[in-house]
């Protein structure tokens, strides 16, 4: 099968291969500053993988995607240990609410990525890292309140709003916790901590949607191109997050979270403008 974002480029995969110490590195940095505002750091990652490593957008997609899989995975054991299974066995009606939403956008959007051209694929990421942004600034800096709905419309709302996550997630190949987070505790008023736990179990199997989605596509090869790659910087990521939940509150949001929001716009101006 053809893709419309295959790069001549990546036809030649050793100079990353050989950039085993950096990745790790990049991973790491990401993973740390991710961690740190409870986030794994996808979204950080992505501009990386296109700006610094010479991804094209397809493939960056696809490696960012693998690497959160991984990152969730490991995740999640950890997060148990935090949130007793007892404590989410309650709340896990809004689980299927939103899955019932986010895996049909999670193939949706995947299959979108597989079709569109490379410069418009680079287009959609700027202004996705744009929205971002502004989320994760809103989020850190304004209360979110819980919405008092009527069970039905909550539950349309939030296949709705899983359709819209899963969509996102798969364009940028992230977990989609920064989405799905403030949209547990809106749409569910549950607490923070129960939303967190709550995200990793409607990440895993819609990040598998997509996985499997992306895999029917030529640009799937790039996995296999850049092992080396691929395990350094998933292990500096994974390295890099736990060392920044460590280090939560340690760098005030007043000052961090602005330096990332800045990173973030920066990075879509330069995604947009990527060759």
């Amino acid at each position: 099968m053809t893709s419309p974002n295959l790069h001549p480029a990546l036809a030649d995969t050793g100079g990353r291969n050989r950039n085993l110490a950096l990745a790790f590195l990049a991973g790491a940095a990401i993973g740390i500053l991710g961690g740190m505002i409870g986030l794994g750091g996808a979204e950080f990652r992505l501009p990386l993988l296109i700006g610094v490593f010479s991804f094209a957008a397809l493939q960056a997609i696809i490696m960012n995607k693998a690497m959160s899989l991984i990152v969730v995975i490991t995740a999640i054991p950890a997060r148990l240990i935090g949130v007793p299974l007892a404590d989410l066995s309650p709340h896990l009606y809004i689980v299927v609410n939103l899955l019932a939403g986010s895996l049909v956008g999670a193939w949706i959007g995947a299959h979108w990525a597989t079709k569109l051209k490379t410069k418009t694929l680079y287009r959609i990421i700027a202004v996705l890292l744009v929205l971002i942004a502004i989320l994760v600034f809103v989020t850190h800096f304004f209360a979110v309140e819980p919405l008092n709905i009527a069970p039905v419309p909550r539950t349309i709302l939030g296949i709705a709003a899983g359709i819209i996550i899963g969509v996102v997630a798969a364009l940028m190949g992230v977990a989609g916790g920064e989405l799905l987070i403030p949209t547990i505790i809106l749409l569910y008023g549950t607490d923070i901590k129960i939303a967190g736990s709550l995200s990793l179990a409607v990440s895993l199997p819609t990040m598998l949607v997509a996985f499997a989605r992306f895999s029917r596509d030529q640009s799937f090869t790039v996995l296999g191109q850049n092992k080396g790659f691929l395990i350094a910087m998933t292990i500096g990521s994974i390295t890099g997050t736990i060392l920044g939940g460590l280090a939560l509150g340690v760098v005030p949001s007043i000052v961090l979270i602005p330096l990332l929001v800045l990173f973030l716009l920066l990075s879509s101006v330069k995604v947009w403008n990527h060759k």
